[in-house]
């Protein structure tokens, strides 16, 4: 959400802390904020509510918000965070060893992913759906909430090179690989450029 520069950020409700999902009690939510993958990943920025109202975020260090999480305000007061509905590929194996080797090839792209018991969710790539159908998997396109693995430093306090959010940070300077297999492909991402080697 893009807001005027010269918007009094004052006048928001302001987010200080955030619960992960499960750990709210009984304590219901005041409101719902709506967000794509990429927008869950927050530190300090004004979101906008499912009812049209505006809290402003402020937390100490970035986080990556999940579905279900929730962020507290200073009133105690809590916002739920729900991952909003994109358009991703339901991606399938013919066995979890397939779906496993599938995973490695996703990761080693680093594309953000939700892996499940039988199927990968990603974002949709024309070239990376031929790569997987290359290799044998069936992919759907279907839309419906995103919620990709966080990465291994990621987390609520945790530091904030996330690459379980891949390309929220700036990829300016190439990625190098080395593979087995020798390949070659370039693709876009979101207004960025990969090249693998």
């Amino acid at each position: 959400m893009k807001l005027n520069l010269n918007t009094d950020f004052t006048k928001f409700p302001r987010a200080v802390s955030v619960l992960s999902a499960g750990n709210a009690g009984t304590t219901l939510s005041l409101g719902r904020a709506i967000l794509a993958h990429d927008e869950r990943h927050l530190r300090r920025r004004a979101i906008e509510l499912a009812d049209g109202s505006k809290v402003l975020v402020d937390l100490p260090e970035p986080v990556s918000l999940n579905d279900g999480d929730r962020l507290v305000l200073e009133d105690g007061g809590h916002v739920e965070i729900v991952a909003a509905a994109e358009e991703v590929y339901d991606i399938r194996a013919r066995d979890g060893v397939h779906l496993a080797e599938l995973a490695w090839h996703i990761g080693n792209r680093h594309l953000a992913a939700s892996i499940e018991a039988g199927r990968i969710l990603i974002l949709r790539d024309h070239v990376i759906k031929a790569m997987l159908e290359g290799l044998g998997a069936t992919v759907a396109d279907v839309s419906e909430p995103f919620k990709p693995v966080r990465g291994a430093y990621s987390g609520h306090g945790g530091p904030s090179h996330d690459h379980g959010h891949a390309h929220a940070h700036s990829h300016a300077e190439a990625h190098s690989h080395s593979h087995d297999e020798a390949h070659s492909h370039s693709h876009s991402h979101a207004g960025h450029h990969h090249d693998h080697d």
